[in-house]
């Protein structure tokens, strides 16, 4: 039972402009000044939330106790609560979060509670951004044609989504057409301190930081303006939209130092790709990382946004720059109003939570220290299939070269040497013919939230593509170019500096405001080139300015997909291929004959900074989300039911009734052991969640494809995997139904496995249903960072919906464990220096697991099989909290017993 707050002592008053506010005075402690900034606002939330109930005295003190335990690596581990301030969903995630609620909503009147009670009590923010694909490109009308198509394939969706926005209270619905949910978060909802008058007596105002939890790997783009916020799978931020605190380990956190300056040729995107590489060589996972040093001055919020919204690339929890006067003056830039801006800072000066980069005295107490300086770092890009793989452009035409040799690999695409030279040519509809070969780019994109929301890369490659129009430039005409703004503001900004019309001329049109190709929406390719491609079985290119890249997710044609800045992107369309040395060769030749190397259209950084200071200003920011909330008129004349439970539709193919509260009782169900479970499938290393529950197009051979007919639907018409997330019959289908999966059960990459009683091989799903019809429970073996990518909690929902138990693996990405958790699978883990072959494992054992009644966080229990091969893993359940989702069935069964009881 919640308790009065033994801190209510550190209550203090705030006067600004003649208005009284109150905060907790954190700065108080004795301890506070040496706490990294991003333990600070851990620690405020504690002492606020502190009810003695969900937060507890004993955890104010353990993070008041952070250098002790976390100033050096130990094994100590600590677990606290956390409250955010607010969650943040886009529409991927947030339509099977609506679903579910909705369904909660249901079964709380099922068990005769009061449905009205599932409701967020937390601010919760919804940004439709996943849906927009480029079907259409290289054309004036390329935008219309997109969005109206949109609107086409998710009319259920949306319509759905404009019901919760009714039905529920507290959440706030940003429609399609809008821009990235991070860009959006950055440039619009952000608070970055709460004034918020709801829980106070007499409406005094309580002042807080701001923080936040998504439904999107990439919240972490927000620690750029100084906001603590982090991706969480989807059923963990439904919880903390209950009103629930986050269980979390106190984290070390690593300080990151940087020095120096940017060489002006260099982009911020060549920074975050070397931070990126360098921290994963480190190891962050699970720990926070914290900017500091007179270089971030240096940086615009823009850039220090960019390096944070990358943070899932390089593995940590949080990549954090505190507030600083450049925080402050991006506040005012981006029209927050003035008056709100003096009260962060006067809130923030109060706490002593205002940082000066430059005065060392400042630095507080790392678990770490590692650092950078600016001036070291070279132009870029990542590839070309992990985002961690950064390759300087001046090595890439070795490195490509290389690639294609090697082994099979992430490095690796084994190409025989006969084969190198291979071209394949086609037809295109100019009357021309054109070629292929290994190396040829087909997809270029400016997309994605990581560079979109960056004016300087945005209008560097507005300036790029002007001087390579006046030289008379073009790009090949079956190259796939799209741009697709973060927001409005980036195509207002464009368009005020004059870039567009050469964009334009080079390909680069408008295609929507949405994340389109980084998550798999780029589209369809010209049935000739894709033929062209598979027929000669070429390595053909995607480079885009995205944060992911990972083997099958950007397009199925291009098997090599490499993350380069906006002027990146430019540069290769122009060149036609990867498999150049710019620095010896032209980038093309001017009509005249003159040869043109990239070094020749390549504008500096004062160049960009110039025409960014010119024509990036407030007005731009008031002008575009002053209507934001309002939609388009084809959202505005959406006619979406109303009342507090959603009627469902029993022929949707979009939003279904899902089955996860089917026979659920108040009472808590007994926990079993697992007994003679056949392994679904055995998975290797960096198993991503775009392997277990793909965003992208639904093949016509799959499960889902097959199910989508037997409604009535044609190819056409199905839509994407992630659009069809409110759907849980389809989403099951497509488990594992990446065309990229290696299953070492079978023998090529694919979604297929083996039914090991018959030996016969066949789709996942089919395969799946056939153990559960047979009453045989099912494990997943896996190996390394299982579920990293982004925080898909379809990617747990899918394999419970299979039938899988527990899930054996080397290593877990942090959030995917968490969801693992959450749908009730026990996260089991090899002792270190084990794996599947170390101790002996084929995958096609019979395997049972006992688990004790007192099971603790982190025991080690033992794993028999019937060929006599035994061998002990720990369970990760990491805290009690875990324990307890587990015992209820998940995290949501948990939630509703809460409810009622």
């Amino acid at each position: 039972m919640a308790g009065t707050n033994p801190f209510q002592n550190l209550q203090k008053e705030l006067n600004v402009n003649g208005e009284t506010f109150h905060y907790f005075d954190i700065a108080s402690f004795e301890e506070f000044k040496e706490l990294p900034y991003s333990i600070r606002v851990l620690l405020e939330s504690a002492v606020r939330n502190c009810d003695n109930f969900q937060v507890l005295e004993k955890d104010v003190r353990g993070i008041l106790s952070w250098k002790a335990t976390k100033s050096v690596k130990t094994d100590t581990e600590l677990e606290i609560p956390f409250k955010p301030a607010r969650v943040i969903l886009q529409d991927f995630t947030g339509v099977p979060a609506v679903v579910d609620f909705a369904a909660m909503r249901d079964a709380v009147l099922k068990l005769g509670g009061d449905p009205d009670k599932i409701n967020p009590i937390c601010p919760s923010d919804l940004v439709i951004d996943h849906s927009v694909q480029v079907d259409f490109a290289r054309a004036p009308d390329a935008l219309t044609k997109n969005q109206d198509l949109e609107f086409e394939r998710n009319k259920e969706r949306f319509t759905f989504l404009k019901w919760g926005a009714k039905a529920f209270n507290n959440m706030l619905i940003i429609p399609p057409g809008s821009g990235i949910v991070h860009q959006v978060n950055l440039e619009y909802l952000a608070r970055v301190v709460f004034q918020d008058d709801s829980k106070s007596k007499d409406s005094v105002k309580m002042l807080y930081p701001d923080s936040v939890v998504g439904t999107d790997s990439h919240t972490t783009m927000i620690n750029g303006l100084g906001v603590v916020g982090w991706g969480v799978g989807g059923i963990e931020a439904e919880a903390v939209m209950l009103g629930q605190a986050i269980s979390m380990l106190l984290p070390e956190v690593i300080g990151y130092k940087l020095v120096g300056k940017l060489n002006p040729l260099v982009t911020s995107t060549d920074l975050v790709l070397t931070i990126t590489k360098h921290l994963r060589q480190i190891g962050v996972v699970g720990k926070f990382v914290e900017f500091f040093g007179p270089g971030v001055s240096e940086l615009s919020i823009a850039d220090r946004a960019t390096i944070s919204n990358m943070c899932p690339e390089y593995g940590a929890t949080v990549g954090y720059f505190p507030i600083d006067q450049n925080a402050l003056d991006y506040l005012r830039q981006t029209n927050r109003a003035d008056d709100k801006v003096q009260v962060i800072e006067a809130y923030l000066k109060a706490t002593n939570q205002l940082r000066n980069f430059s005065d060392a005295s400042q630095d507080p107490v790392f678990t770490q220290i590692v650092e950078l300086d600016l001036s070291s770092v070279v132009t870029s890009v990542s590839g070309p299939k992990r985002p961690h793989d950064r390759v300087s452009v001046s090595e890439m035409q070795k490195d490509f070269r290389e690639c294609l040799i090697n082994k099979v690999g992430f490095k690796g695409f084994a190409v025989p040497e006969a084969e190198l030279s291979t071209e394949g040519s086609f037809s295109w509809n100019d009357g021309k013919t054109y070629s292929l070969r290994h190396g040829s780019v087909v997809i270029a994109a400016i997309t994605s939230c990581t560079n979109t929301s960056n004016p300087s890369v945005m209008l560097g490659a507005g300036l790029l593509a002007k001087k390579a129009v006046a030289l008379g430039l073009k790009v090949a005409p079956y190259i796939k170019t799209s741009l697709s703004p973060g927001s409005g503001v980036v195509t207002y900004y464009l368009k005020e500096s004059g870039v567009v019309p050469a964009l334009e001329e080079l390909g680069f049109h408008v295609v929507g405001y949405g994340c389109m190709t980084c998550i798999g929406n780029s589209g369809p390719l010209d049935d000739n080139i894709a033929n062209t491609i598979e027929k000669n079985n070429l390595v053909c290119c995607g480079v885009l300015s995205g944060n992911r890249n990972f083997e099958g997710r950007i397009h199925p044609n291009t098997r090599a997909n490499y993350l380069a800045s906006p002027l990146l992107v430019i540069a290769y369309a122009l060149a036609g291929t990867v498999d150049i040395d710019f620095e010896k060769e032209p980038i093309g030749t001017s009509p005249d004959g003159t040869k043109v190397f990239l070094r020749d259209i390549w504008p500096t950084r004062q160049e960009i900074q110039a025409v960014e200071k010119q024509h990036v200003i407030p007005a731009m920011f008031r002008d575009v989300y002053a209507k934001v909330e309002m939609g388009s008129p084809s959202w505005q004349d959406l006619n979406a039911p109303t009342g507090k439970l959603y009627p469902w539709d029993d022929v949707s193919t979009y939003i279904k009734h899902p089955p996860f509260f089917e026979g659920m009782t108040r009472d808590l169900p007994k926990l079993g052991n697992i007994v003679n479970a056949r392994a679904l499938l055995n998975l290797g290393d960096s198993v991503t969640t775009d392997h277990i529950s793909p965003a992208g197009s639904i093949a016509r051979n799959s499960p889902a494809a097959r199910y989508l007919s037997s409604r009535g639907l044609t190819p056409r018409e199905f839509n994407s995997y992630g659009s069809r997330r409110g759907n849980d019959a389809v989403m099951a289908r497509g488990t594992f139904a990446n065309i990229r999966l290696v299953n070492k059960l079978v023998s090529g990459p694919g979604p297929r496995t083996l039914h090991i009683p018959s030996g016969e091989e066949m789709d996942v799903f089919d395969c799946a249903e056939r153990y559960v019809k047979e009453g045989t429970p099912l494990i997943a073996i896996v190996g390394k960072d299982y579920g990293s990518g982004s925080s898909r909690d379809w990617a747990a929902k899918g394999p419970y919906l299979l039938g899988i138990k527990a899930v054996i693996a080397e290593s877990y990405e942090r959030i995917h464990r968490s969801n693992l958790v959450g749908m009730g699978i026990v996260p089991l883990q090899y002792l270190d220096g084990q794996n599947a072959d170390s101790v002996g494992l084929t995958g096609k054992e019979l395997f049972s697991i006992a688990f004790p009644e007192n099971l603790k966080p982190h025991d080690k229990i033992t794993v028999e099989t019937d060929t006599g091969v035994k061998f002990q893993v720990i369970v990760r359940f990491d805290t009690e909290v875990d324990l307890e989702y587990y015992r209820n069935g998940g995290i949501l069964n948990y939630m509703i017993r809460k409810m009622i009881s």
